[in-house]
Formats: structure tokens, C-alpha cells, sequence
């Protein structure tokens, strides 16, 4: 039966970066690193075929107990074995089952091997980067048109062993963290329905689902909004009910219960680690922040700004919100009813009779444009300048009557001599008091000698036709423009 090729969307720059290997003389090693879901294995398949070159996926098997190296082992044979006729024996050790892979490769022909898991792969052996270091000195460098990707969901074990590893300092060619599809590649998911179905019902999905690949290609264009995130989120071993256990067990291996807990405190607002540790009631701790710079590897987790816009300095503590759309909406609606929905009885007749529906989505709103902030640059003309800070920032009020103003601005954008107040709104009816609520954020900063301020509004809803006309805003952005900027 002949294989039907999936469709793939977006991921030009990625594509491009990886076609430029092919330019150099020599072979190629890349790391590979993202959320599970996100598409890693697709990109580097899609590269390989874009090529014309052989492709060959090697990749680990999930463990669990009562797994040994062995497993592994015989497992990464019988996948060489199946594409390439070689011997299908279990090696007796890494470094032999990579002796085997490098008989497979010629010189002449460009290759594609993907070791797909390899933290999977690795589980069950200390030395495993090591060794595959030295099989790299010793044979797959010098094939010259090879390129090995070493692919992972577990971000952070690429990151430690490969990435930040002395052993490896100049062996590799590119580290490519693969992130969320752009709003315009997203709505190709809903093929020729995307230009009849009006954007607040496409922002809700994206809302539910991010600019997740997988996620997005169990959408039913034919449904409504309501229809199809009951279908993925609210029926028993529906895909987004059932996802989010697996995955997160997945990429965060070490400490994952605790780390699960991190992760919920994140849900009603962005936090420092010490918020956070005040929040579980415990002290401060280093297993707090390791447990948010895994979250952060990850991809469930993003720093808001670094740069207080009123000193040009870093900001004294990081501060970190929840990035990942799926991630809030499951811990906010799925995970209370979980017992609920498999049993069938979870229903609503609409969205908006679900708890919080509409501040949640707001921030699930605000994380979209958020992430995809890039492609407000040129809207906001912002073409061509360094932007030194982007993302949500929050000043504190002083205490007592002539206090600092305190103010939270959705998004902060910084270049050495602009400061631009984004203000992100998802509401039906959007009127003049938006202008008032942020010219008092706009108010709250000391501006810097030498450093002008600008605003910007990009919604979503019914905007009146005096917020316009005002001429308040520097630049008004409605987010089905951002539906049809590219990355």
C-alpha cells in the first residue's frame, strides 16, 4: 500500500536552515529539541524528502519498568535492520550498534539519520553521550553528506548531555528549538473553511490547542468552535483529555509530581520562584528553580521581560508565565472534571458556562499574541531596530499615599530608545474606556530621558469606531491581520 505523504504547514526558516547544511563539505550533527507534539520528527522527515536524500529514523523505545539497555539495544537493530537489510542480532553495547549504522552509510549519497527519543534511547546507560561522541570522531563525520539530527522531547537531557556538554564544543552544526506554528500556518488546518468561519470562533480553538501541530490536525473544520473543542477535550479518551499525563510525564523525568505542582501555581498569573515557593508554602529552594528552568526547557513555561523600561537594567528576579495554551485550559476545565468527563456526563450547551471561561480565554488571548509577538513588529514600526526586552511586565504599587503607581502591561516591547505598551484585548465590545485603562499603565512608567513611548491595541471583538478615531493608539492591529502575517 503506498504511504500517504501527511500534510506539513509552515516551518519555512527551520526547512531553509537545515537545506544550508547541505552547502558545507563535510557532515552535519544537530540537535533537535521542543514539546511533545510539536512536530520535531515531521521537520527533520520533511527535510529528508525536500533533500532527496535517504532517511533513515532510529529511535528509543519509552521506558518503563522492568526495562533493560538490552531492550534498547535489540529495539534500535531491529529498526536499522527493517530499513537498511543489515543484521537484526541485539549488538552487545552502543558503540557496536553504531559501528553497524556507519556500515550502512555512503559517502556519496546524502543521508538523514534521526535518532528520534534519544533521551529514550540513553535512559538506561551513563556513558551513552560519551560514546556517541566518540562514534562521531570515529566514523559518521567522515561521511560527508550526512547529516545525524539527535531529536528529543525531553529538552532538558538534550540540553545537559549534548548541548552545555564540553565533549561536545564544536562537533555540532545547528541547535534548532522547534516552537508553535504561527497564526497563518495554523488556520491551513481549516483547509477552504478558514475564509467562512469568523475569527473569534478560530481563536478559541487556537486558544485550546496553541500553534500545536498534532493537536491542530484532530480539528473538525466542518464543526463550530463549541463542537469541536467538546470533541477534543471533554469526552472520554478524547485526544486532549488524554495528552496532557502522558506528555508531561514524558519531558519532565525528573521530579515530574512536584514539578506538576510548579506548573498549576502558574495558572492564575505570571510568578518569580519565590512567588511560586509562597504559593506551595514551602521555602525557596533549588528545587523550585530547577523545577522552572525544566518547565522552561520544556516549553510550558516563558520569562515574562528582563528589562525594567523605567532603568535599562535587568529586572532583580526573573518572572516566568504559563506559555503553553493547552497546558492552561487542561488544568483549568479538564483536570477538575477529569472523573466527570469519563463517565460521560460532562456536558454544556455553551463555552461560557464553564467557570472562568472568559478570563481564562482572555489570557489564553493574550498568550497568542504574546508568543507570536514577531509578527507585530512591523505593525508596530519596529522594522530594522534591536529589541532588547518583549513580554509581559508587571510594576508593583508603592506602599502609602504617595506611593509608586503600580501597573500590568501585557506586553512590553524595548529597543535603546522605544518603549511600546501593548495592550492585548479579547472582548465583544471593545469601546473608548481602553484608552483611559491604558493611559493610566502608560502613566505608571517613568519614562527615561531620551526614550519615547508608544501604544498599541491588538483585539479581537467588535472595536468602536471612536477608539479609532481618537488617534490614541499608535497602531491599532486586529488579530485576524496576525492570521495572515508570516513568520
Amino acid at each position: 500500500m503506498k504511504k500517504v505523504r501527511r500534510e506539513f504547514f509552515g516551518r519555512e526558516s527551520e526547512i531553509a536552515q537545515l537545506l544550508g547544511l547541505w552547502r558545507k563539505r563535510v557532515a552535519s550533527l544537530v540537535t533537535c529539541r521542543g514539546r511533545r507534539r510539536i512536530g520535531k520528527s515531521t521537520l527533520i522527515e520533511e527535510f529528508a524528502i525536500r533533500s532527496g536524500a535517504r532517511f533513515i529514523k532510529l529511535e528509543g523505545l519509552r521506558p518503563k519498568s522492568g526495562m533493560t539497555e538490552r531492550d534498547q539495544l535489540a529495539f534500535f537493530a531491529a529498526k536499522l535492520s527493517a530499513q537498511t537489510g543489515c543484521e537484526s542480532t541485539p549488538p552487545a553495547d552502543w558503540y557496536s550498534a553504531f559501528v553497524r549504522l556507519d556500515r550502512e552509510l555512503h559517502d556519496q549519497e546524502q543521508t538523514v539519520v534521526l535518532f528520534d527519543e534519544i533521551s529514550w534511547m540513553a535512559q538506561y546507560s551513563l556513558t551513552f553521550p560519551e560514546i556517541l561522541k566518540n562514534a562521531w570522531d570515529d566514523l559518521f563525520k567522515k561521511h560527508p553528506r550526512l547529516v545525524l539530527v539527535l531529536c528529543g522531547s525531553v529538552s532538558s537531557w538534550i540540553r545537559d548531555a549534548i548541548v552545555r556538554n564540553r565533549a561536545y564544543v564544536g562537533r555540532r552544526s545547528l541547535d534548532m528549538v522547534v516552537g508553535e506554528l504561527a497564526p497563518a500556518e495554523c488556520v491551513k488546518f481549516w483547509g477552504r473553511h478558514a475564509g467562512r468561519i469568523d475569527t473569534r470562533k478560530i481563536v478559541d480553538v487556537l486558544s485550546v490547542t496553541g500553534g500545536i501541530p498534532r493537536y491542530l490536525e484532530e480539528v473538525d473544520p466542518s464543526l463550530s468552535a463549541l463542537e469541536n473543542i467538546k470533541r477534543l477535550c471533554f469526552a472520554p479518551q478524547s485526544v486532549l483529555r488524554e495528552d496532557f499525563d502522558d506528555m508531561f510525564n514524558d519531558v519532565i523525568t525528573a521530579q515530574s509530581r512536584f514539578s506538576s505542582r510548579v506548573l498549576k501555581t502558574f495558572v492564575s498569573g505570571a510568578k518569580t520562584a519565590t512567588e511560586v515557593a509562597t504559593a506551595l508554602k514551602i521555602e525557596k529552594g533549588g528545587d523550585v528553580t530547577s523545577s522552572i528552568e525544566n518547565l522552561r526547557e520544556a516549553g510550558f513555561l516563558a520569562e515574562t521581560g528582563r528589562v525594567n523600561p523605567e532603568t535599562g537594567t535587568e529586572l532583580r528576579e526573573r518572572r516566568f508565565r504559563l506559555r503553553d495554551n493547552y497546558a492552561r485550559f487542561y488544568l483549568k476545565f479538564i483536570d477538575p472534571y477529569k472523573h466527570i468527563i469519563d463517565d460521560g456526563a460532562f456536558s454544556f450547551a455553551s463555552l461560557d458556562e464553564l467557570d472562568g471561561y472568559e478570563p481564562v480565554m482572555g489570557l489564553a488571548f493574550e498568550n497568542l499574541v504574546v508568543n507570536n509577538y514577531r509578527l507585530l513588529i512591523p505593525h508596530l514600526h519596529l522594522d530594522g531596530l534591536v529589541i532588547t526586552s518583549a513580554g509581559p511586565y508587571m510594576k508593583r504599587a508603592g506602599k502609602g499615599v504617595r506611593g509608586r503607581k503600580g501597573c500590568q502591561i501585557d506586553l512590553l516591547i524595548q529597543t535603546r530608545r522605544t518603549i511600546c505598551v501593548v495592550e492585548i484585548k479579547r472582548r465583544r465590545e471593545i469601546g473608548r474606556e481602553i484608552i483611559d485603562e491604558v493611559d493610566k499603565k502608560v502613566r505608571a512608567i517613568k519614562r527615561p530621558a531620551g526614550v519615547s513611548i508608544r501604544t498599541a491595541l491588538v483585539y479581537d471583538g467588535h472595536l468602536s469606531p471612536v477608539v479609532a478615531a481618537d488617534g490614541y493608539f499608535d497602531a491599532i492591529v486586529p488579530f485576524s491581520q496576525l492570521l495572515k502575517s508570516k513568520a
